[in-house]
């Protein structure tokens, strides 16, 4: 289609029975419109196929209309995780329809990935960033402050911050792992947790050796980088250490389904002599035989709230906290009582 032919704002308004400037307002993810009207006129811009022209738009106000997404991790690790292809995909369910672009870097903790926010804004390739994976004292937050971009965090940091949060209770779901296990007899378990500079991995392990102490059972903490290499790791000194625990609290799905493979290395039947949990509910753990019992989260509408608190942030609407739902726990196969014995640490069979 030429130029010349594209759909205009005008005829968006028309097809949706709004003023030009209630749709401006509506694609640009801007206050002031309600989700009846917004609906509609979202309605009408994919029924017309209309698409903003960045190019021109970024000349007359002076903004670039993208977003950043610095990751701090591995690739491998953000390769294997479930959790960043469905919070990407919630991103894009956002931005896409409000004529954003969502421009990502994978980046190694430290120098670089500072050098990754400076490039960004002094190149102007971004009008705002969503900081994941908060650590302690983060100093992101300050950076991105002197840059003078928009922020949201996920989660809240535990330093003072001027931006925006969206938070889902870090230590909730693996407070329902925990008394479930109680629940099922289990008072010697472990939890293969994330590194502890991250405040969400540090926080679940708080909660996991809290609520365990609370039911008075044996509770063990070991951290990895999130990996299934790391969690397989931990997995086998865990079973093949001295009086290994008769349930392992995995703080991702993907280390979960790395743990089960090990235990079945190991000659292990799960749940019968050691019970499994994950978090996340991603979709390869509902299919594993036995399907993992894991903590559910909704990863793709974090990134669409996440992406809404954003662009409500560039248009100037003051900072906010949002509190998604808690997760939950999903009971499957991988969760039984506690064997009746104590178990011997087993040698490896492979």
């Amino acid at each position: 289609m030429a130029e010349t032919s594209r759909p205009t704002i005008a005829d968006v308004a028309r097809r949706a029975g709004v003023s030009k400037g209630l749709v401006s307002f509506a694609l640009n993810g801007r206050p002031g419109v309600s989700p009846a009207s917004r609906e509609r006129i979202l309605d009408a811009a994919r029924e017309l196929g209309w698409s903003p022209s960045l190019r021109a738009r970024s000349l007359s106000v002076g903004r670039s209309f993208a977003c950043g997404l610095v990751i701090g991790r591995s690739p491998d690790v953000i390769a294997a995780d479930p959790f960043f292809p469905s919070f990407i995909a919630g991103l894009e369910d956002v931005l896409s329809t409000s004529g954003q672009v969502l421009v990502l870097a994978a980046v190694t903790p430290g120098r670089h990935e500072e050098q990754t926010y400076r490039n960004l804004a002094h190149d102007k390739r971004v009008d705002g960033v969503i900081l994941t994976d908060l650590r302690v004292a983060d100093a992101r937050v300050g950076l991105v402050e002197e840059l003078g971009l928009a922020a949201v965090t996920l989660g809240v940091p535990d330093l003072a911050s001027p931006f925006s949060s969206v938070s889902v209770d870090d230590g909730a779901g693996i407070r329902h792992a925990v008394e479930h296990l109680a629940e099922l007899g289990h008072r010697d378990i472990a939890h293969v947790a994330g590194p502890e500079e991250m405040l969400h991995a540090s926080r679940r392990a708080r909660a996991f050796v809290e609520t365990a102490e609370a039911h008075g059972m044996r509770g063990r903490v070991l951290t990895t980088d999130f990996s299934a290499a790391e969690g397989a790791a931990a997995t086998r000194a865990l079973l093949e250490g001295d009086a290994p625990p008769t349930a392992i609290v995995y703080s991702n799905d993907h280390m979960a389904v790395a743990g089960l493979g090990i235990a079945q290395r190991l000659g292990l039947t799960v749940p019968r002599d050691l019970s499994i949990t994950g978090f996340d509910d991603t979709d390869l753990g509902r299919h594993l035989h036995p399907a993992l019992t894991s903590v559910a989260t909704d990863a793709r509408a974090w990134g669409a709230v996440a992406a809404r608190t954003l662009l409500e942030a560039l248009a100037g609407t003051p900072a906010t906290h949002l509190d998604l739902d808690e997760p939950t726990l999903v009971v499957r196969e991988s969760t039984g009582p506690a064997p009746r014995r104590p178990r011997r640490s087993r040698g490896s069979t492979v």
